[in-house]
């Protein structure tokens, strides 16, 4: 009879150990990590607040997030928050995730994200899932903009009156 070797175990290794050495993972960015910060905040400043918080007190956190911008991402949120007034003033300015937005019986429908926020070269101006801009199997939900002119704010009146439907 032929000798039989004796067969190894196979070893299993953790995930950690195929990363190429010298590489990790950073996760998230630190612009990332901060926006979350700011969202904490929001959450636990709104809980302070509780009721008594109202319109005015949102428009002063988004006027003063907008002030913080660099340019041109603030003249755009600064474009943006007088088109938002005055073409959908049902909603309400707030902050969400430091940047500013509006939303509607407490819940974000859109939001402006200045383009150095996250070193991008363009600002965003987006949706969230409450926005009625459903339409078929496929819609956009966010937009990139280098600058507004009347042909792109015409465009953001319609959005936004279409989201608050």
């Amino acid at each position: 009879m032929a000798e039989r070797k004796p067969v190894k175990k196979a070893t299993l290794k953790s995930a950690k150990s195929t990363t190429a050495i010298g590489k990790t993972s950073k996760g998230f960015t630190d612009e990332e990590r901060a926006a979350m910060k700011e969202r904490a905040q929001e959450l636990k400043a709104e809980a302070l607040r509780g009721t008594r918080a109202d319109k005015a007190d949102g428009e002063s956190y988004v006027l003063a997030k907008i002030a913080e911008m660099p340019e041109p991402d603030r003249a755009m949120a600064k474009r943006v928050h007088t088109i938002i007034k005055a073409s959908a003033p049902a909603l309400s300015p707030r902050t969400w995730y430091g940047m500013p937005a509006y939303a509607k019986d407490g819940k974000v429908v859109c939001f402006f994200q200045g383009g150095q926020k996250f070193k991008s070269r363009y600002a965003t101006f987006g949706f969230s899932d409450t926005a009625n801009l459903d339409e078929g199997a496929m819609w956009p939900t966010a937009f990139a903009l280098t600058e507004l002119t009347a042909a792109e704010e015409a465009k953001i009146v319609a959005l936004v009156k279409k989201a608050v439907r």
